[in-house]
């Protein structure tokens, strides 16, 4: 697929992705005078288009679960927190101020020791997260709060210093480790003095009108960063960002690197800073085949077309979905709820009909699933969220070899929920409706076909998978089985010509999310 294929079908199905940003790649040569590990990753964007190939364990995974959890979380009151309770038309700005006080007073700084995780057991969660069916668990490293949860050289504001005083990304990482599952994190740092740059503001009416906000702490400065001007409009771009704070997010992102044996890295947007960025993927890269015995075995993810087209990096869609089969692996990330735990959305999570449907049509479509279940103050998930998380346990527990290690068919499904993309919509999920029994999805293993019928039929209604039908042209073989996994007896079936493959139900189906077929002889 050439480049203006791509284009185009980006534009088709996630136009934010494909919007032009290419001031933000005018940096192409090597990134000699940066610090990197040797090896036949230079560190420019021919260099990491020509070497790198996606790791088979990555595109076997097809789900994995992200603990997005920080200083942000000690209020339990959403995403952006640490940005919003700066803008004095939020409600999380007249939250913070009714709760804790004013933030020319009590600011950002004033929520870390607050956010205590005593019970915080990585052990335990990682273990939940593995009998739902995660093949790989991801650690927030840094967020836009610009607080790091490692244990920092370069930066004092992190989370072994402070707050909990734990190396939360350490310990996810041995936990990871311990369960088997592969181990990655999440950069979100590169706009942050931007990002947090309200924190220099004041009100705009009231009392405290024009009285400056913490920011301004000659104690903080830096932790609050060295972004010129407290604007509350947000450009995410690198407009303004100082050369200084550049190199400080190469030398802490490579340490980050240095500390951790990574599977994964998140980035919370594109390759930022010109040669930097492409150094630390190439240091990434590098550092994976030194110690994997020339093997590359890791992931980096860029939400920009202009990173992933050539094949540097793979793509990340937020909370979004291409319209049909990508070319290349690629990764959906989304939520069970917000990204910070916010004692608002309870009751008002994704329920696991949801996340089942959005996990099966992510894989059918060649990517993977990547979910958040944000974490209370204290480090738990809370009782809504563990039954959830049961919910997607139960119907993995019987579906998963239909999930893992499987790759697309020819189609990835039809049906009434199909996903329209609206090209004024950056995040699409929210068009999405559960799917119905006549929603089909296909995944494919060795010589199986694997049938998803995502809803279930009324009451002595057979499951149809129109699709398979013989005048359609698919079906490269002929069908000699029909298996319904999770049961233990045989279904009757019967293949016609232009209605597709009938499947007779037992009275006992075992799931009330969707069923899975397997269809042995289809693929030829």
């Amino acid at each position: 697929m050439t480049r203006r294929d791509l284009l185009k079908l980006l534009a088709a199905t996630a136009p934010a992705f494909a919007a032009g940003r290419s001031r933000l790649f005018a940096s192409e040569a090597p990134a000699n005078s940066l610090p990197i590990a040797p090896g036949p990753f230079t560190g420019t964007r021919a260099s990491l288009s020509a070497g790198y190939e996606v790791p088979q364990w990555w595109r076997d995974a097809k789900f994995g679960i992200w603990a997005h959890w920080g200083p942000q979380s000690a209020a339990e009151y959403g995403d952006w927190y640490a940005r919003n309770i700066y803008i004095d038309k939020t409600e999380q700005h007249k939250y913070h101020v009714a709760k804790f006080g004013h933030p020319s007073k009590f600011g950002y700084k004033d929520i870390i020791p607050l956010w205590t995780g005593e019970h915080f057991d990585p052990d335990h969660l990682v273990g939940l997260y593995k009998k739902a069916g995660a093949q790989y668990l991801v650690s927030l490293a840094v967020h836009c709060d610009n607080f790091d949860l490692w244990d920092s050289t370069h930066h004092r504001w992190n989370s072994v210093k402070m707050g909990p005083r734990r190396d939360i990304v350490g310990e996810f990482s041995a936990a990871a480790r311990k369960h088997g599952l592969r181990f990655g994190v999440s950069d979100h740092l590169w706009p942050a003095s931007k990002w947090i740059s309200v924190c220099r503001g004041a009100d705009t009416k009231g009392d405290l009108a024009g009285v400056p906000y913490d920011g301004g702490d000659p104690a903080c400065a830096d932790f609050y960063g060295d972004y010129p001007f407290p604007d509350r409009k947000l450009d995410w771009n690198e407009d303004g960002i100082t050369e200084a704070t550049k190199d400080v997010y190469f030398r802490r992102i490579k340490d980050l690197i240095d500390k951790y044996d990574f599977d994964y890295i998140y980035q919370d947007g594109h390759i930022p800073f010109g040669d930097r960025g492409l150094a630390l993927v190439a240091h990434l890269y590098n550092q994976s085949l030194a110690r994997n015995n020339g093997r590359l075995d890791v992931v980096y993810t860029s939400k920009e077309l202009a990173d992933t087209e050539a094949g540097a990096c793979v793509l990340d869609f937020e909370r979004a979905l291409p319209e049909t089969i990508w070319p290349q692996p690629f990764q959906i990330c989304t939520c069970i709820g917000g990204w910070h735990y916010d004692t608002r959305k309870l009751g008002n999570y994704k329920t696991p009909k949801r996340v089942i449907d959005m996990l099966v049509d992510t894989v059918s479509r060649n990517g993977n699933l990547l979910l958040n279940f944000p974490l209370r103050r204290d480090g738990t998930l809370d009782d809504e969220e563990q039954a959830i998380l049961a919910q997607i346990t139960a119907w993995m527990e019987i579906h998963a070899e239909a999930i893992h290690g499987t790759r697309p068919w020819v189609m990835f499904g039809e049906g009434p929920g199909m996903v329209r993309n609206d090209p004024s919509v950056k995040y699409n999920e929210n068009l999405r409706q559960d799917f119905v029994a006549a929603d089909v999805r296909f995944t494919t293993k060795n010589r199986d076909l694997f049938a998803f019928v995502m809803g279930i039929p009324d009451s002595g209604q057979p499951a149809i998978v129109a699709p398979l039908a013989p005048a359609r042209g698919l079906i490269r073989g002929r069908v000699e089985h029909v298996e319904l996994l999770g049961h233990p007896s045989p279904v009757r079936w019967r293949l016609e010509e232009h209605a597709g493959l009938i499947i007779d139900l037992p009275g006992d189906a075992p799931s009330n999310l969707a069923l899975v077929f397997r269809v042995t002889g289809a693929l030829g």
